[in-house]
């Protein structure tokens, strides 16, 4: 089993050039915060990832989380042991708001924080991940009643919270939900149903858990506009805001499944649980997209921060590994397999991909920053829509990422990889789970092409290829003319694709191409980012050979993976007419 160390220098590197750290600490919302302030919190962040939570995750796979008889839920151990030290340290409070105990750090901060904590055990992980969504949606849409009961208790980490929606019958098609939401005398509401894949539904590493359950109340209109949201305490807060009596709710099952074994699955069954609305009837489906689409910037994180951690192992092993010789090597000796072609393909291709995508990420997540706390509207709608836009892109392209990058990672061992004792397959069964939930990729791609490219007429879109195009004369003056065209190439076939998909009048031609074309933008802007860290990197790059691996990398990128954007073109704009053309039902012999 390998260890981990956190990419700090990436890290603090995108920060400053990707999402203009210096900009946004000077925001009224982020005054009190300085660039050294975030990377001194950064670099606490990374010995206490590396040392107290990375050591438990082969724990999570092999003991993982089990249910008792008794209906409740038992950790590992030293999972209960690192979260202890977890609240005590704070870490749940980098980025929520001050006036609840927060630190109200930039989000783009606390997203370095949670890579950390991603990479060094992803099943840990979304526990406290789930409970920032939730304190997000409180503070956004909750009463100032019920931001005093729970959102010091959430953000402190003493309690944690859930998303509460899939039902059996209602997976994808959350507008199909039974749930149902009676009002008491009180004021009040009775929940009653049965909710599954329910992430750290029940367990024993916090004092409660605050369950945020979408519901139907009494009269709802069909469908997702007759949905509300609740909050269903595992303990009624007592006068104190203390735990208090238990709520009338167990946790039935938990899954049994492929991966993040430490992260218990639970099947929740609410009979006349106590609840109260949260925000106003029949609005839950957009109150629930605010926690939502966090946490789907935090999910293609998971797919990068799986990535890293397998690509750590995977160079690793490759320096140790003797087999075979080298090119050049003497006769007599075996070489490590780090010195063949094909293993460094292999590594140069995560490396580019996994710095490629953190760039994506970590500018979602200053934009969604500046879309909530830039200085005037104008500033906060074009962040808007620039988050709205790279959401479901980071989302789908990171996480398709991470199952495809910890598979290299496992073939980089060779044998070794398909064995369970090295830990590489973890992280590659850890990573399958993520391109699936908080919205598949293919409803991310459909998002994409049926609500994102649509943005004003295609604009919002056209200004984002514009701003990748114009930085080709300085990568021409840089000496990057082969990047630059590289660039371009790809840019041109997104746009050819863009203004494709935006003409088809049938709706089922354009979503037969959303997902290659979700693909295409993610090569595109993963390869301007890079480009623009090899703009950053080139006067430096004589003296530092870290500035000088970060061109090497872009070019890499620009020369071996970008040009799959071409390949790409003819699928995403291709019609539906193969897709329906076969009974594929009826074929199966």
């Amino acid at each position: 089993m390998s260890s981990y160390s956190p990419p700090l220098r990436d890290m603090k590197f995108v920060l400053e050039h990707t999402c203009g750290l210096d900009e946004l600490v000077s925001l009224p919302a982020f005054e009190h915060v300085d660039p050294d302030t975030a990377f001194s919190a950064l670099d606490e962040a990374a010995r206490f990832f590396s040392e107290v939570v990375a050591p438990t995750n082969r724990d999570g796979d092999v003991i993982g989380s089990v249910r008792n008889d008794d209906g409740s839920v038992s950790a590992p151990d030293s999972f209960k042991k690192a979260y202890q030290q977890y609240v005590a340290a704070g870490w749940g409070s980098v980025k929520a708001p001050m006036e609840y105990g927060g630190y109200g750090f930039p989000g783009a901060v606390g997203l370095a924080v949670l890579e950390m904590m991603t990479s060094a055990n992803m099943a840990f992980s979304l526990c406290p991940m789930l409970t920032s969504s939730a304190v997000l949606a409180l503070d956004v849409h909750g009463s100032e009643e019920q931001k005093a009961h729970y959102l010091e208790k959430l953000i402190t980490g003493e309690w944690t919270g859930t998303m509460v929606l899939t039902e059996p019958e209602a997976g994808s098609d959350v507008g199909a939900l039974r749930a149902k939401a009676a009002p008491n005398d009180d004021g009040s509401w009775a929940i009653t149903g049965s909710k599954i894949f329910i992430t750290w539904g029940e367990h024993d590493m916090a004092d409660n858990i605050v369950h945020l359950v979408l519901a139907r109340t009494p009269d709802a209109p069909p469908g997702t506009k007759g949905i509300s949201l609740f909050i269903v305490p595992k303990f009624i807060p007592d006068d104190n805001g203390g735990v208090g009596e238990a709520n009338s709710l167990s946790c039935v099952s938990i899954e049994h499944k492929l991966g993040i074994n430490g992260s218990p699955t639970c099947v929740l069954a609410f009979e006349d649980a106590q609840g109260w609305l949260l925000g106003e009837e029949n609005q839950g489906m957009r109150y629930m997209f605010t926690m939502m689409n966090d946490a789907r910037l935090h999910v293609g994180l998971e797919g990068m921060g799986l990535a890293e951690r397998s690509y750590q192992q995977a160079v690793e092993f490759a320096t140790t590994r003797l087999q075979g010789r080298a090119v050049g090597a003497p006769k007599t000796e075996s070489s490590a397999i780090i010195e063949h072609p094909d293993i460094r393909r292999m590594l140069m291709t995560m490396r580019a991909f996994i710095e490629g995508s953190r760039a994506l990420l970590f500018d979602n997540a200053a934009a969604i920053d500046r879309a909530r706390y830039a200085a005037d509207e104008a500033s906060r709608a074009a962040a808007e829509e620039r988050a709205g836009l790279l959401t479901p892109v980071g989302k789908a392209f990171a996480t398709d990422l991470g199952v495809e990058l910890t598979s290299l990672g496992v073939q980089v061992h060779g044998g070794m990889g398909y064995i369970e004792e090295t830990g590489s397959a973890q992280h590659f069964r850890d990573a399958r789970i993520t391109p699936i939930y908080e919205g598949t990729n293919g409803i991310q791609a459909m998002d994409l092409v049926m609500r994102k490219l649509p943005m004003r007429g295609g604009d919002a879109v056209r200004e984002y290829l514009e701003e990748i195009e114009a930085i080709a004369p300085e990568l021409e003056a840089a000496g990057f003319a082969a990047m630059a065209a590289s660039l371009a190439t790809a840019t041109s076939q997104l746009r050819d694709a863009t203004e494709q998909l935006l003409s088809r009048d049938n709706p089922n031609d354009a979503l037969a191409g959303a997902t290659p074309y979700c693909r295409m933008f993610g090569l595109v802007s993963c390869g301007y980012y890079l480009a623009k860290h090899a703009l950053v990197a080139a006067p430096l790059a004589a003296d530092d050979t870290w500035m000088a691996d970060k061109i090497t990398t872009a070019k890499f990128y620009a020369e071996q993976l970008l040009p799959q954007t071409a390949g790409l073109l003819p699928a995403a704009v291709a019609k539906a007419d193969a897709l329906f053309g076969i009974d594929l039902a009826g074929s199966i012999n």
